[in-house]
């Protein structure tokens, strides 16, 4: 996965080289129990490092975004 993009609270985040699926477990795991911090990117270019909360009823959308001839790119689930 090339990267991964986030909106979160109508904001765009992003994170870079990482797993989609174990992204989406660790947000699974946050949403359902105890709160936790997601580190993320924000901005385009020189990103800036940011902190997301996330936690029970906390909105949160990952959007995988890989090359199209990318075969080892996870799927959207």
């Amino acid at each position: 996965m090339k990267r991964i993009d986030i909106l979160y609270d109508g904001a765009h985040y992003s994170v870079g080289e990482q797993d989609y699926q174990a992204m989406k477990a660790a947000i699974t795991a946050a949403a359902s129990g105890p709160a936790a911090w997601v580190s993320v990117n924000h901005g385009e270019g020189q990103l800036q490092p940011a902190e997301l909360l996330v936690g029970p009823g906390i909105p949160i959308a990952l959007l995988p975004i890989a090359p199209d001839d990318d075969p080892d790119a996870d799927p959207p689930a």
